[in-house]
C-alpha cells in the first residue's frame, strides 16, 4: 500500500475533449475514438508500441492522421472531413518531451522564457508562480550543464507553462531519470496537478506514476483503446491484463480522521469503513491518495478479533478469474469502492469463493510505503 498526498478529491468533470484518429503504418495502426475529461490528469498507459507516443503527437499536431477529429474545449483543432487541421505553432498546447532538450547556451531563465514570443503580452502568466510551483527559482542564471536531471525537467515543464496552454501533454518525462530523480521530481508533478487548472494528458508505461497522477487512464494496446474509465473504475477491472500482473493494484481516495499517537499510527477514512495506517504527518481532515497491492490482500468468511492485521473490512465478492496456473483474481466490493485480491485457487475453492459471497479483506498495514 502506498500513500500519496492530495489536496483535490477527484471529482466528476465534464468531458470536452474529443480525439478520434485513424492511421496506417502497415505493421501499425493507430484507431482510437476517445472522449476525455476537460481537466485533471488522463495518462495515456500501455506497453512499448503501443501507440501512446504517436497518439499524442496527433493530438499536438506533430503527425497528421489521415482520418483524425480534434476537438478541445468546444474548438475544433482537427477534422479531415472538413479540410481543417490547425498546425501545432497555432494549438495552444504545451509539450514536455523525454528529454528535457533545453539550450545549452541559455540560462534557465532564457530558457523558460524563450516561446514567449509565441503568445501576445495579454496572454502571457505571471513568470514567479510557475517558477515557484515548480522550485526552480534559485536556478535562473545556471547553464542547464550545471542541472541535475530532476532539474533540467523542472525547466522544460516550466518552458511548457509559461505558454498558458489550454492542455499540457507530457511524453514519458520521467524516463529518462534515475530512481532517485523520479522521486525528486513526482511531488512537483503532484503539485502541478494540484495547483493549476490546465488538463493534462500523461503518456507513461509506469503503474507507479498511473497510480501516483491519473484521475482518468486509457490504456491502449496495438494502437487500439482496451479500456479506459476513472482510475479506481479501470484498474479494477478484471477483464484487462493490468488486475492479473504482480503489481496489480486499486487506488483509493481517503482522508485523515485521527491519529493514534500512542501506536504511531494514522486513521483514514471512506465511504466504506477505516483503515489504520503508519503515522502521517497531516492534519485531519487532509485527502489522501492510497494504494492497495492486490497480493496484499487476503479473504477470510469470518471476521477475528485474533489477527494482527489491522486493517479488516466487510466486502462482497463482485467478480473471479481463475488463470488456470493455480491463481484467483477476485474483485470485491468494500462499501462504495473496488478491490483487486490475488489468491491461490485452492484457497477459492476452500472458500468456495463466487459472486455475491459476503467475506472480510484483511489489508496488510505493514505494506504501507510513505
Amino acid at each position: 500500500m502506498s500513500i500519496t498526498h492530495t489536496n483535490n478529491p477527484v471529482t466528476t468533470i465534464t468531458t470536452s475533449f474529443k480525439a478520434k484518429f485513424w492511421l496506417n503504418y502497415g505493421a501499425f495502426q493507430l484507431a482510437v475514438d476517445l472522449h476525455l475529461l476537460g481537466s485533471g490528469v488522463t495518462v495515456l498507459f500501455g506497453d512499448s508500441g503501443s501507440g501512446k507516443t504517436t497518439l499524442l503527437r496527433c493530438i499536438a499536431g506533430l503527425q497528421r492522421a489521415p482520418k483524425g477529429f480534434l476537438e478541445i474545449n468546444d474548438k475544433v483543432w482537427q477534422d479531415s472531413t472538413k479540410g481543417i487541421f490547425l498546425p501545432t505553432h497555432k494549438r495552444p498546447l504545451g509539450y514536455v518531451f523525454q528529454e528535457a532538450n533545453l539550450f545549452q547556451h541559455l540560462t534557465v531563465a532564457d530558457n523558460v522564457q524563450f516561446g514567449l514570443k509565441r503568445i501576445g503580452s495579454s496572454s502571457k502568466p505571471a513568470l514567479e508562480p510557475i517558477l515557484e510551483l515548480l522550485g526552480i527559482s534559485h536556478l535562473l542564471d545556471r547553464l542547464p550543464e550545471h542541472l541535475s536531471g530532476g532539474e533540467r525537467q523542472r525547466v522544460a515543464i516550466a518552458r511548457a507553462l509559461v505558454l498558458n496552454p489550454e492542455i499540457l501533454l507530457m511524453d514519458e518525462p520521467l524516463a529518462s531519470l534515475d530512481s532517485k530523480r523520479k522521486r525528486e521530481i513526482l511531488p512537483f508533478l503532484t503539485q502541478l496537478h494540484q495547483q493549476t487548472n490546465i488538463p493534462i494528458l500523461y503518456v507513461t508505461h509506469s503503474q507507479q506514476e498511473v497510480a501516483q497522477l491519473a484521475d482518468y487512464l486509457v490504456i491502449l494496446d496495438k494502437g487500439k483503446v482496451l479500456a479506459s474509465g476513472t482510475l479506481a473504475e479501470t484498474l479494477s477491472r478484471l477483464d484487462i491484463p493490468l488486475a492479473h500482473e504482480k503489481e496489480a493494484a486499486t487506488v483509493w481516495e481517503m482522508a485523515i480522521t485521527g491519529h493514534e499517537a500512542g501506536f504511531h499510527l494514522t486513521r483514514v477514512s471512506f465511504e466504506g469503513g477505516t483503515l489504520c495506517l503508519p503515522t502521517i504527518d497531516a492534519e485531519v481532515g487532509t485527502p489522501l491518495r492510497v494504494q492497495i497491492y492486490a497480493r496484499d490482500v487476503s479473504i477470510t468468511l469470518d471476521k477475528s478479533n485474533a489477527t494482527s492485521i489491522l486493517n479488516v473490512l466487510p466486502a462482497t465478492v463482485s467478480g473471479v478469474v481463475d488463470d488456470q496456473h493455480g491463481r484467483c483474481v477476485l474483485q470485491l466490493q468494500v462499501g462504495k469502492h473496488l478491490l483487486l485480491a490475488h489468491i491461490t485457487s485452492k484457497s477459492a475453492q476452500l472458500l468456495r469463493l463466487t459472486v455475491g459471497v459476503a467475506v472480510f479483506v484483511q489489508i496488510k498495514g505493514t505494506s504501507i510505503l510513505n
